[in-house]
């Protein structure tokens, strides 16, 4: 074998022992690179599935008013929705919602759709479990309730038994110490636009008030614009989006749009002299929340 021929040889073999070396280095890091993904998935699937979907907050809001009477200024309103008990809700959870309810003396609770989850059969146990946990949140003047999408009438029997009123595209007056009250309006899931009147039908009595503050609770929240089309309401409180169960941090944008909460899927908007609050939910469809933890809302209503 002549020099060269061993050179060349020996550059091969150093080529070779080269391509080894890089071919571990490569390995190390595709192992590595799947053990951080590994890890990554396995936390981000537990935060979302596990941790935020549990840890309840409360979102505290004031609404001013010059319409608010004093009889009622500082009125103090909780809103849930969006149950959906027998998805991440159940009896421990919702013990958690009371608790911060009762915990604030609301005057008025409202309740905006969606009890049971719909893949949920409920025993009969449970359902006298959820009545008196129900029954057991307290305020002052009055509980309400509306219908959800995935609500049926069967629902209505444990708010009636609970002492929440259902408000079938009904309406009631909210009075405190005077005969000067506010208009809780409830309207139905998927109502049709003629339906609304019997929401409204306040404004058609003799000697109504038409400048009486009103409060419009629904689910669905792009129904708002068709109510304003002949109605007009100072607050509407609604729920059906769940703020988008995936949220941006710091930006008004969310990934999952759902029918009826194209429009108004974020938990603010003000539309014209209307203010429209989106409840983020308690429950989940999907199974997750990220950067979009399950809430209950709390409203103070003032007159300055």
């Amino acid at each position: 074998m002549t020099r060269e021929e061993r050179n060349q040889e020996m550059h091969e073999e150093i080529q070779e022992e080269e391509k080894k070396e890089r071919r571990k280095k490569w390995t190390k890091r595709i192992i590595k690179g799947i053990l951080f993904l590994t890890v990554f998935l396995t936390l981000f699937f537990t935060y979302t599935t596990y941790v935020s979907t549990v840890k309840i907050e409360t979102r505290e809001y004031r609404i001013i008013s010059k319409k608010i009477p004093d009889n009622l200024n500082g009125l103090k309103i909780i809103q849930f929705s969006d149950l959906h008990y027998g998805s991440t809700m159940f009896q421990e959870e919702l013990q958690k919602v009371i608790d911060l309810s009762n915990e604030r003396n609301p005057d008025i609770i409202v309740f905006t759709g969606d009890l049971i989850s719909k893949n949920y059969k409920v025993s009969s146990e449970e359902q006298e479990e959820i009545i008196t946990l129900l029954k057991s949140m307290k305020s002052s003047l009055g509980k309400y309730a509306i219908l959800g999408d995935e609500d049926n009438e069967s629902i209505s029997t444990i708010y009636n038994q609970s002492d929440f009123m259902v408000l079938r595209n009904e309406y009631d007056l909210i009075y405190k110490d005077t005969n000067n009250p506010i208009l809780l309006v409830g309207i139905s899931s998927i109502t049709k636009s003629k339906e609304f009147e019997k929401g409204y039908q306040y404004f058609s009595l003799e000697g109504h008030n038409p400048d009486i503050y009103t409060i419009t609770i629904l689910h669905e929240p792009d129904t708002v614009d068709e109510i304003l089309r002949s109605y007009s309401s100072d607050l509407f409180l609604a729920g059906h989006s769940h703020n988008g169960n995936i949220r941006v941090p710091f930006m008004k944008f969310s990934f999952i749009k759902k029918e009826n909460a194209r429009k108004y899927d974020q938990d603010y908007y003000k539309i014209g002299n209307s203010e429209l609050y989106v409840s983020s939910g308690l429950g989940t469809e999907s199974g997750f929340r990220l950067f979009c933890r399950p809430s209950i809302n709390f409203f103070r209503l003032s007159n300055h």
